[in-house]
């Protein structure tokens, strides 16, 4: 009989995940793997929520740091390093920790991917040029007349996922979605999901109160060191992109901390959503 077990911390962001899943393995003495799409790049740090270097210390965490900016990275090769990194740990223990908030990574984990073919890079680039040159106001419209299928029930807040779904279609001449068969790969281990809630109100309160935090703790210059590579997917980030436009003289940096905090809130109900609708 398989007793190998992955337990899987979900929810939304300020929820309390990090120190329940440090806990959680503490408890078991073992290791985490991290779901968050972000937290893997090693040049995000206060604006991503990253465990401190006293929690990293008392841990082993896999996909924290592991990646850069410059680099792919998506569903597909988390899918990858996390079955890897979960091996690793049940050399030496029966229970993993898997701990995040971004719901398609922890769907790769669980249930693998559908494959989807590879997309010519000549369409990538012309896409991405025209997203960089119109803005989000054009990719939305694009995909409102080219994929009304995702457009309707894709994640039309995720420039990234926006950006995807667009490629495939205009290369494939099919929506992303039709490639997701709802076919669910059978893992050799167990897998039991947790997932941390708080009333809205609380929530929000700590959302504002950890932006807040982010601002004293050294956000601004954070960013600011990250300006010149703004253009790149992996900075189409709450945080940092509200930020850029402060440097950009588009808004106040008043009005930019309000966007920051406004955007996770929102974020933050998108997670719910999500996890809810996927019934983990």
């Amino acid at each position: 009989m398989n007793t190998k077990t992955c337990i899987i911390i979900c929810g939304p962001t300020a929820v309390g995940k990090t120190s329940y899943a440090i806990e959680l393995a503490l408890k078991h003495n073992t290791q985490i793997i991290s779901s968050d799409s972000r937290q893997c790049f090693k040049e995000l740090n206060i604006g991503v929520a990253k465990p401190s270097a006293e929690q990293l210390e008392k841990v082993k965490h896999y996909f924290i740091d592991s990646h850069s900016i410059h680099e792919e990275v998506n569903a597909k090769i988390f899918e990858e390093y996390a079955l890897k990194a979960v091996d690793k740990i049940f050399e030496k223990n029966d229970v993993a920790i898997m701990v995040g908030g971004t719901g398609l990574y922890i769907k790769a984990f669980a249930e693998g991917l559908d494959e989807i073919p590879e997309i010519d890079e000549s369409v990538r680039k012309e896409i991405k040029d025209d997203y960089l040159e119109k803005g989000l106001d054009w990719l939305y419209n694009e995909l409102k007349k080219k994929d009304p299928v995702f457009f309707a029930k894709g994640e039309m807040q995720n420039p990234q996922r926006m950006l995807r779904a667009l490629e495939i279609k205009v290369s494939t001449g099919n929506s992303i979605l039709e490639f997701h068969s709802k076919k669910k790969v059978k893992r050799d281990f167990e897998i039991k999901t947790v997932l941390l809630e708080l009333p809205r109100e609380q929530l929000y309160n700590n959302i504002n109160f950890r932006v807040d935090e982010m601002i004293a703790n050294g956000l601004l210059k954070e960013a600011e060191s990250l300006y010149p590579y703004k253009s790149l997917n992996s900075l189409q980030t709450v945080g940092y992109k509200e930020l850029f436009d402060y440097f950009d003289g588009k808004i106040s940096l008043e009005k930019a901390v309000e966007e920051i905090k406004k955007n996770t809130r929102h974020y933050a109900k998108r997670q719910m959503t999500w996890f809810r609708r996927y019934e983990v």
